[in-house]
């Protein structure tokens, strides 16, 4: 049950302008490209976090590739990353993160908010994650109206490419994570509220595959097809999937007119292990298919790209703390589980780091990463005092 001396700091998170915040911010385009409205809305957090005390700082975001159609390796620009730091010395130190970035460009349709029935607002990005943002800020700043917050040190980061797979900031996240009692990320919780346990992870990669032109009627064995190996390729990859390994070639870029052989193709896929022994499997069964589609076919291959995202199993210090985040959920009336999920986010970067972590502390929502994603307006007080009880009892059960 709640007791009397948290009952007040509660109050404080649940009367917070969550839901102004929400519409506030998601009204300003933040896709991962649109690095203005990146900028805009990394502003509009550094005004709304000054609340709490602290440094703000933005941070540059670290220099990635791409392979391009062509096949030329590039630089991505990426915008900067928020980065908040309270009481850096105090007994307690916890590790907050979220996203700014929405997967909706610039030029995307999706661009407004509406009410599909009273409390659920549809919009970019209100559910995943500008209402998980709301919630953390809330939920923070009723913990620094507590008298344990000098027990309390935490950083809070906010980083702008989560949605492509954080490899602008995966060292920040890193950083940030190292020596750190816990760490809560705010995805939001499924429509019913239930959060995100196990985890499987990711890798995206780009196969280049370099063949030998030639005239397709008068002299094709002269030839070496390179759009025929990537498709060759993409479907030994596709056979090669386990119940522990999801596997998708997702595009071929190559080719050209009828009449050449194609002398270059890239296939593009996405792996995901659900722990780190199919992990390292699976990174020896694609060099090994690799290898056999450039021996076969006569074409030479170069892989770009590997697992950004590592798995995320429930150990023993994940259970522990979904326990207290349950238990914290039975004493507001909540009840609360978690079960494994096949997507991924920063918290499979921050466990991989030996931090305990539950990703999905932000409100309740649903069908994200699409037009019709919805924000459930109740459950933003509700999971901001979630995240309030939460951080006061890690506060107390850590010795002094």
């Amino acid at each position: 049950m709640v007791q009397p001396h948290e009952r007040q700091i509660l109050e404080i998170a649940a009367a917070q302008p969550m839901l102004a915040q929400v519409e506030q911010w998601a009204s300003v385009n933040s896709g991962t490209t649109n690095l203005a409205g990146l900028k805009t809305i990394a502003s509009m957090l550094a005004d709304a976090f000054a609340a709490l005390p602290g440094e703000v700082k933005m941070v540059n975001p670290d220099p990635i590739e791409f392979v391009d159609t062509n096949g030329t390796i590039r630089q991505i620009e990426r915008g900067e990353h928020f980065h908040l730091q309270v009481r850096p010395n105090a007994a307690v130190q916890l590790l907050f993160t979220g996203h700014m970035d929405t997967v909706f460009d610039a030029d995307h349709p999706f661009q407004t908010l509406r009410w599909l029935e009273p409390g659920v607002l549809n919009g970019p990005g209100t559910a995943d994650m500008k209402g998980g943002l709301a919630v953390l800020l809330a939920a923070l700043r009723a913990v620094e109206s507590s008298p344990l917050r000098d027990r309390i040190g935490y950083d809070v980061l906010i980083n702008s490419d989560e949605e492509t797979g954080s490899h602008a900031s995966a060292c920040l996240i890193a950083q940030l994570a190292h020596g750190k009692t816990a760490a809560l990320t705010y995805e939001p919780a499924l429509p019913d509220g239930t959060l995100a346990g196990a985890r499987p992870g990711s890798g995206n990669f780009s196969i280049m595959v370099h063949g030998r032109a030639a005239h397709a009627g008068r002299n094709p064995t002269d030839g070496r097809n390179a759009l025929l190996a990537a498709a060759d390729l993409a479907l030994r990859l596709s056979a090669s999937k386990t119940p522990g390994l999801k596997v998708n070639p997702a595009r071929i870029d190559g080719g050209g007119p009828n009449n050449i052989v194609p002398d270059y193709a890239i296939l593009r896929v996405n792996m995901r292990p659900a722990n780190p022994e199919e992990m390292r499997a699976a990174e020896i069964m694609l060099h090994d298919t690799v290898a056999a589609i450039s021996r076969e076919h006569g074409v030479h291959c170069h892989t770009h790209g590997g697992f950004n995202r590592p798995p995320k199993p429930v150990d023993a210090q994940a259970h522990k703390l979904f326990e207290l985040v349950r238990d914290c959920g039975t004493a507001l009336g909540l009840k609360l589980a978690w079960k494994a999920t096949g997507g991924v986010c920063d918290g499979n970067n921050i466990a991989a780091c030996g931090v305990p972590v539950v990703d999905t502390m932000g409100p309740r929502g649903g069908a994200i990463h699409s037009d019709q994603e919805f924000l459930i307006i109740d459950s933003l007080a509700e999971r901001a005092q979630l995240s309030a009880l939460t951080i006061l009892r890690l506060a107390e059960q850590q010795p002094a």
